[in-house]
């Protein structure tokens, strides 16, 4: 895939902002991402990034990283960070931000390291692409994980895309896909990339998914549009 995400993220940091990236879903229209966004600071960022910082313990896997900005906070803090991106120009960035350990990698090729918390923030369930990859992720991630250790994941429940059935309060949904279940694309400087799976999960499906996988679930912190930071934990 080209890195746009990449070439943007190194244009903002090298000073050669001149316009921002430009998402579409299957569901929705065009829609600006800020480049600022996403070199925020923790004051500017949102209750449930603070909340999840605040949480996170130990040594730190922070997944597709961006910018850094999740992992050069917690860097400061004193945390021993590892940050993936699959994005080259998003590790660049963090290099020449200063984050020690950033790597070009999928989360499905990372082996023989445990971590006290795995952090996947901004729609962190995006990374499962669809319901029938969650089980190989979570799968994954148990082996990354430590005995005591804890996965801090954010995601949001689609339902207020879509409209109403009627008077049961329901929603009209796609019949050939689950409604959190999106194709993305990514325009910048006339450079569109391919569509890419992204999935967002209503929390009682990703609580159920966890649960097969032996995983507890639970919310620690909700947000104002139907978004949930959720802490999994191993079965005792």
């Amino acid at each position: 895939m080209k890195d746009i995400l990449g070439k943007a993220l190194l244009d903002y940091h090298n000073g050669n902002y001149s316009e921002d990236i430009i998402t579409e879903t299957n569901i929705s229209e065009e829609d600006e991402m800020p480049l600022s966004y996403l070199f925020r600071s923790y004051s500017e960022m949102n209750a449930i990034e603070k909340k999840a910082l605040n949480e996170t313990k130990g040594k730190v896997l922070d997944v597709g990283c961006g910018a850094g900005i999740h992992s050069l906070f917690l860097q400061e803090k004193g945390h021993e960070v590892t940050a993936i991106d699959v994005s080259e120009g998003a590790v660049t960035v963090c290099k020449e931000r200063g984050l020690k350990d950033v790597r070009t990698i999928e989360l499905l090729s990372l082996e023989d390291e445990k971590f006290d918390t795995i952090l996947l923030l901004m729609n962190g369930t995006g990374i499962f692409k669809k319901l029938i990859h969650i089980a190989e992720y979570l799968k994954k991630l148990k082996t990354l994980l430590k005995p005591k250790g804890q996965i801090l994941i954010d995601s949001s429940d689609l339902r207020y895309m879509y409209d109403t059935g009627g008077e049961d309060g329901g929603i009209i949904v796609p019949g050939d896909r689950y409604y959190g279940e999106l194709e993305f694309t990514m325009t910048y400087k006339g450079i569109k990339s391919e569509s890419f799976d992204w999935l967002y999960l209503d929390p009682t499906l990703f609580e159920n998914a966890c649960l097969a996988s032996e995983f507890d679930f639970n919310i620690i912190k909700e947000g104002d549009n139907f978004d949930y930071l959720a802490r999994l934990t191993l079965f005792d």
